[in-house]
């Protein structure tokens, strides 16, 4: 199989074009420990480099960065033939999980302190190869330039080596380029929820080789389900020989050259037929047929 390789916006880190998203292996009814370590390792297996993380990406605030941990612990037992060092794990702060529940809290200090309990996690030996701010300002009480002090101070500490970004618009994508480079943009970007297209921040990363991480790609747990049932999506599926999901990464990757989508897995099987989409290349007539197609 091809495994298409680019590299993380202008950085010298050298990522596959597919990665593994991997909060289903830790959030609520999230496989076993042991089941989730058997989907990281058959993804390395499968040639891919990128894994994308979250401190939040555990059942509660006393569960805090057991994805972290989970992966740390599945590259410490890998055998296969893979070289760990070429694995690029992506993370994020700046969510908690009160009683299980989603909020943003960008205070300065506990980022800080995020970030170190991060950079623990995932060994406390190398800095994190890409740390994302996992959501914008939800309202005015801390600006960006200072929630951004302690991410400048942990790249200077060794702590982070590449900086990203997720859930921000243009004008904020800009600004935090002011205070520190950024590497890479994670937005939502789907059937369902295709803004990315029209509210410039696509074109802003194309415009200055920023990688595009588009999460959800599926559409998230509410709306995967119905790509199986769009005819237009079963009758290409039929055409190229794959599953509706390959057609949908498809689609996604014939967007531009600086998306890469990490689809959720916590299965072998998801990871094994999202890795299928690198060999499927959309003919011009059908990737616009799905242009003008609405998905609901």
């Amino acid at each position: 199989m091809d495994i298409s390789i680019t590299y993380l916006g202008k950085t010298d880190l050298k990522i596959t074009k597919i990665g593994l998203g991997s909060m289903p292996l830790a959030i609520n009814g999230r496989p076993t420990c042991e089941d989730a370590m058997k989907v990281i390792h058959r993804t390395l297996d499968l040639g891919i480099t990128l894994i994308d993380t979250a401190d939040a990406y555990c059942a509660d605030e006393n569960d805090k960065n057991y994805c972290e941990k989970l992966i740390y612990q599945a590259l410490q037992t890998y055998q296969g033939s893979t070289n760990i060092n070429d694995i690029i794990i992506a993370t994020k702060g700046g969510l908690i999980r009160p009683g299980g529940a989603w909020e943003t809290d960008l205070n300065p200090s506990r980022l800080r302190q995020a970030i170190r309990q991060s950079y623990e996690s995932l060994g406390g030996t190398k800095p994190i190869p890409l740390w994302q701010l996992h959501d914008s300002p939800q309202d005015d009480k801390y600006t960006l330039k200072e929630i951004f002090e302690p991410i400048c101070e942990a790249v200077e500490n060794n702590l982070i080596r590449y900086v990203g970004v997720s859930n921000f618009n243009l004008e904020q994508i800009k600004e935090a380029q002011t205070y520190i480079k950024i590497h890479a943009v994670q937005n939502v970007f789907n059937l369902f929820k295709r803004e990315a297209e029209t509210d410039g921040v696509l074109k802003y990363c194309e415009d200055n080789q920023l990688t595009f991480l588009a999460y959800s790609p599926m559409g998230g747990r509410r709306k995967h389900k119905k790509l199986n049932k769009d005819k237009l999506l079963t009758t290409l599926a039929g055409k190229y020989h794959c599953s509706t999901y390959c057609i949908v990464l498809a689609w996604i990757l014939s967007k531009s050259k600086c998306i890469v989508p990490i689809p959720g897995a916590s299965k072998i099987t998801s990871i094994e037929d999202s890795i299928r989409a690198l060999n499927i290349h959309l003919d011009q007539e059908d990737i616009q047929q799905i242009n003008d197609h609405k998905f609901t």
